[in-house]
């Protein structure tokens, strides 16, 4: 039988622990509190099993039995410690018969569970675990029946210090005797990713931990453990094996962030919530290791008091715990928060810091103050927009907010609305500002009561101060004010055309300032656009100096309009406009006028009446103007017998020609006569010129019946395109002569008569002939030659032999069809070499004479040059140049002789 135990197994200091002990019959269990154990008593949960006072388990009721594994807790408690506890489980397995004995133990199962702020190990034996099998008789006359069996986990602690490799279990199958057997586990951190942190012997089945683990990285481990032969055979089935890594306190609780940022309103009252802080341990949160406190280590500054606010130990809420938080007074204060796991131990946890910035915001709890009772100012007279007095207040709230801004309000003295109270955002004292004008001779002076309060009401509580109200005192003082026109503008009513020299009205203006001495006021024209009127300057009578006419430019819907200015001799003087506007009423003065003033009409009457409808304007208006009366005079009596005319209604009628008259193409004047219904009426008589020209069917002047009508005869029309035609012709032959020279220009030849040269005789153009005495030329002579017979048959002048030698070419060497890189320098040289040597190669080996002038020219010879050099000179290298060079050798490397 083997003995499974779940614990890890670590040594501890000297803690309070239970420490599993084998005996004969059941499995003894010893605890050891630090303090001799006086007084400690355990107890189980299970009645059937009881646990007597040296840790032994037993068998205290009948049908106790372990046919199935049993589970129970078993509690110790003394004087000197806590409450301890610890789960037990009791199990059977099945062993070869070979290694059962009569005093083989029961298996115990046990597993420490922490409680009361610490946590334990329990140091045991390494375990046996073994293949389930079928049972086999264990004592004579009683055979065990086959059942599962559970592997409990296996339990190591996270960062052990060795010595590595640590046995944790071993795994034997009870065919080892028999056969030899091989162990191996797989799994994670064994053959998978991370290798090797587990490992196995594969003959004695000792199963190791290899190196520290770290429970933060990986809790829990799942692992097989096989059994074969030697032949790879399986022998056993897989068990799995569960290993956990027991959580140890190496990690600090970290907070989220270094600084945390809270607000809390000033005046709150105690258990009002601020703000939440939060750390983490990485540590099992399930056991002490990672359950996190928190406390306030610090508070900065200690006013009112040093204990201002808590936090709550497990939640890190902090709330305040005590009143007269005064924004005032401190605005921030500065919290160092603890976190520290171990439930907060001191002496066993880990702790970290974090601090905490709390900001007192402000409410609206002091009231704004004026800081005086009474303010005065004074203000002239008739000014706008003008600061009179400035309010200046105290308010002990954060400034620049709404607690602080300051509202100033006019609650008597101002029924006017003369005066506002504008707020300066950055001192936010009142200004007392003038709106509406105010006049000294109404008000010399105003007694205001003005009010002061904040953007935001007031808190709870809080009370308006006495300090909140004041008066302004506001003088008036007196100013020279201009002359005013009591009527303005000042409307009168005249007929259009009163003589120069009528009075129209008299336009006066008054003084305002009653209580200065009187006042002079003299008048002028500001503006008169038409220059029709006048006025005199002491008592402002308007007379008019020329015609007033209705019809003017300057009249605007019967309306005339002129500014005059009134001005007093006050100090500084002042000054006041006034405008009169005059409205003229029409008179008939205006005869009537007719549009359009030409016309065209058919010589012929179609389809509908051929006329002319025609216009009655009148600049005249009602009932000076229409309705019109038109009529044709009777001289001359040719009008009234081809013309006829009718009213269409009161402003329109039609001219048109008499019925069955015709009349040649031609422009006619005729005369119209029309009358307006003015008292009396003007008449006017106007000529209408009409074309009469012959129309289509439509009754459309035709375009060469348009130009008949204009005067001219069908000959004259003839005449007049066949001049069109014969202009456009020369146009095109003109164009067409200075294309045919330009392109001749461009073609021919620029040819120089040398008695025009006035260049010197310099010839031009290519052609390379002789000097002054060589004017005549043969150019056959620039041409080549037949034979060399016929050159030196000719006589002497231009020469010029340049041929190729009439015998066999040389052959040339033939390149590879697939050269050998090696051969390509000697196939150059022996081409070079063939065409030194092949006279019939270019340049040819001939005589040639260039720019040959002719005979006679007044220049020196060349040869008359004497040579810069002295002595002899040796010519024999030139015959080492090669063949191209052989003439010149020739003539001068032969020596003396030659």
């Amino acid at each position: 039988l083997s003995v499974v135990d779940s614990g890890p197994a670590v040594s501890t200091s000297c803690f309070p622990v239970f420490v599993p002990v084998l005996l004969l019959s059941f499995y003894n269990l010893k605890f050891d509190d630090c303090m001799g154990n006086e007084g400690v008593v355990f107890q189980s949960s299970n009645p059937l099993f009881g646990v007597r006072t040296d840790g032994s388990i037993f068998a205290q009721r009948e049908g106790a039995n372990l046919d199935e594994p049993v589970q129970l807790k078993l509690t110790a408690s003394g004087p000197h410690t806590h409450v301890w506890e610890t789960m037990v489980q009791l199990a059977l397995i099945d062993l070869p018969s070979s290694q059962q004995t009569e005093n083989e133990p029961i298996i115990v199962v046990m597993k420490i569970k922490a409680v009361k702020h610490f946590h334990y190990v329990v140091q045991t034996p390494p375990p046996v675990i073994t293949f389930p099998r079928s049972g086999r008789n264990i004592t004579k006359g009683l055979r065990r029946q086959k059942r599962d069996w559970v592997i409990p986990p296996i339990n190591v602690a996270e960062n052990s210090r060795g010595p590595f490799p640590q046995m944790l279990v071993s795994i034997r199958s009870d065919q080892d005797q028999d056969i030899s057997i091989r162990y191996s586990i797989t799994g994670v951190g064994a053959d998978q990713p991370p290798n090797e942190v587990f490992s196995i012997d594969p003959v004695l089945g000792k199963m190791f931990v290899t190196k520290p683990l770290d429970r933060e990285h990986r809790s829990s481990y799942h692992l097989r453990a096989h059994a074969v032969d030697m032949n790879g055979n399986q022998v056993e089935n897989p068990i799995d094996l569960y290993i956990f890594v027991i959580d140890m306190n190496d990690n600090r609780p970290e907070f989220k962030n270094q600084v945390y940022n809270g607000s809390v309103d000033e005046g709150s009252k105690p258990g009002t919530y601020v703000m939440h802080l939060s750390a983490f341990d990485a540590d099992d949160n399930t056991t002490a290791n990672g359950m996190v406190r928190y406390r306030i280590l610090s508070q900065t500054p200690h006013s009112p008091i040093p204990n201002m606010f808590t936090i709550n130990s497990e939640t890190g809420d902090i709330v305040t715990v005590a009143p007269g938080l005064d924004r005032e007074k401190v605005s921030q204060y500065t919290i160092i928060v603890q976190a520290t796991d171990m439930e907060g131990n001191l002496n066993f946890g880990l702790s970290n810091t974090a601090t905490a910035i709390i900001t007192v915001t402000d409410i609206n709890d002091n009231p704004p103050m004026l800081t005086s009772r009474t303010f005065s100012g004074e203000v002239p007279e008739n000014r706008v927009d003008v600061v009179v007095a400035n309010l200046t207040v105290i308010d002990a709230d954060q400034p620049h907010s709404p607690n602080w801004n300051a509202i100033y309000r006019i609650i008597s003295g101002d029924p006017s609305g003369h005066f506002t109270i504008r707020t300066d955002p950055i001192s936010n004292d009142g200004m007392v500002t003038v709106v509406k004008p105010v006049d000294f001779e109404m008000n010399r002076a105003f007694m205001l009561t003005v009010v002061v309060s904040n953007q935001a009401h007031l808190a709870t509580g809080i009370q308006s101060s006495l300090q909140s109200t004041a008066g302004v005192t506001i003088s008036v003082q007196d100013v020279n004010e201009p002359p005013y026109f009591p009527t303005n503008p000042k409307h009168i009513r005249f007929e259009e055309g009163v003589p120069a020299g009528t009075s129209l009205t008299t336009f006066s203006a008054s003084d305002p300032d009653r209580l200065q001495m009187q006042q002079i006021i003299r008048y002028s024209k500001l503006n008169d656009p038409a220059d029709w009127l006048s006025i005199n300057r002491s008592n402002g009578q308007i007379v008019t100096t020329a015609m007033l006419d209705r019809e003017s430019v300057y009249v605007k819907n019967n309306i005339y309009e002129a500014t005059f200015l009134a001005t007093d001799n006050g100090s500084p003087a002042a000054s006041g406009t006034g405008t009169l506007q005059i409205y003229l009423i029409d008179i008939n003065d205006n005869p009537p006028a007719l549009i359009p003033k030409e016309s065209q009409i058919c010589e012929r009457t179609y389809r509908s009446i051929n006329g002319v409808n025609i216009t009655a304007a009148d600049a005249d208006t009602d009932p000076n103007a229409g309705p019109f009366v038109f009529e044709l005079p009777t001289f001359p009596t040719t009008i009234r017998r081809n013309w006829t005319i009718s009213r269409l209604s009161g402003d329109f009628a039609r001219l048109s020609l008499r019925y069955q008259i015709y009349l040649e193409p031609g422009v006619y004047e005729v005369p119209v006569i029309v009358s307006d219904s003015g008292n009396p009426p003007l008449s006017n008589r106007s000529v209408i010129k009409v074309k009469v020209c012959p129309c289509d069917e439509n009754g459309d002047c035709t375009t060469l019946g348009a130009v008949a009508a204009a005067g001219l005869g069908t000959g004259a029309i003839i005449s007049i395109l066949i001049c069109i035609i014969i202009l456009l012709s020369m146009v095109l032959l003109f164009v067409v002569w200075i294309k045919r020279r330009e392109k001749e220009r461009q073609t021919k030849q620029l040819l120089i008569d040398p008695e025009d040269d006035v260049r010197d005789n310099i010839l031009k153009y290519d052609e390379e002939g002789g000097g002054e005495e060589d004017q005549d030329y043969d150019l056959s002579q620039l041409q080549q030659p037949d034979s060399l017979e016929h050159i030196i048959s000719k006589p002497p002048g231009v020469r010029r032999v340049d041929e190729r030698p009439i015998i066999p070419e040389s052959q040339y060497p033939i390149r590879p069809v697939v050269p050998h890189p090696g051969d390509i320098g000697d196939f150059i040289h022996e081409g070079l070499r063939a065409a030194d040597n092949d006279p019939t190669a270019p340049p040819y080996d001939s005589l040639l004479v260039f720019d040959y002038e002719g005979s006679g020219s007044t220049a020196g010879s060349v040869s008359s040059l004497n040579s810069s050099s002295t002595g002899d000179q040796d010519y024999d290298y030139l015959n080492d140049w090669g063949p191209r060079f052989k003439k010149l050798a020739d003539m001068y490397g032969g020596g003396d002789d030659d």
